[in-house]
């Protein structure tokens, strides 16, 4: 799932067409997205990376174009030791989403947010896998529960299947899943809420 955000720029560069297609992005999803609209989406490319040192560098919605990406730059640049999310608003291919997150913690990778870092959903699924999490002051991490299009995750009992790969997924990067259960029930799919740092702390999101 994924929302309205603040543009922000990869390294000091305005992407103004990422800004565009996250605003039309969110407003077809606010409005309740159709099965075509993802397909839409998820055919062209929405995330964008970029190498510096040992740094790579992420930017926009991850769809089902993303995990390619991600191999080809790292193919190209196995130096690679963090990834650094600038503007992540969430994902339009959770089944992506998570073989991509799953790809990090195999290769070790570090996860970062700089100080104009903004994630949210998916882009914080995403963020649970490194081997180490760091944030600067600053960042904001926003979260919600998933939609099938019908009914929010906690209208689903506890036991339900349908909770089975994401809360399994937090599981496995965090140690337990108290934190699939928080994020579930501190926003309804079309909200947000932005962690304070207490909570941040209470669920492990960052390296101790």
């Amino acid at each position: 799932m994924l929302l309205a955000r603040k543009g922000l720029s990869l390294r000091g560069r305005r992407l103004s067409r990422y800004a565009a297609a996250m605003a039309a992005m969110a407003a077809i999803l606010m409005a309740g997205c159709t099965q075509m609209s993802v397909l839409a989406w998820n055919q062209v490319p929405m995330t964008e990376f970029h190498v510096d040192g040992t740094r790579l560098y992420m930017q926009g919605a991850i769809n089902s174009k993303t995990l390619k990406q991600f191999e080809d730059v790292y193919a190209k640049h196995p130096n690679i030791k963090t990834l650094v999310e600038l503007d992540v608003p969430g994902s339009l291919d959770d089944d992506t989403m998570i073989a991509l997150a799953y790809r990090v913690r195999e290769l070790g990778l570090n996860t970062h947010l700089e100080a104009s870092s903004l994630i949210q959903s998916g882009g914080v699924d995403l963020f649970l896998a490194g081997v180490r999490r760091t944030m600067a002051p600053g960042a904001q991490i926003g979260v919600h529960s998933w939609s099938d299009g019908s009914r929010d995750a906690k209208d689903y009992p506890r036991d339900a299947p349908e909770h089975e790969q994401n809360r399994l997924y937090i599981e496995r990067m965090l140690g337990d899943d108290s934190f699939y259960w928080f994020t579930i029930y501190a926003a309804p799919a079309d909200d947000i809420h932005f962690m304070s740092s207490t909570e941040i702390k209470k669920y492990g999101l960052l390296s101790r």
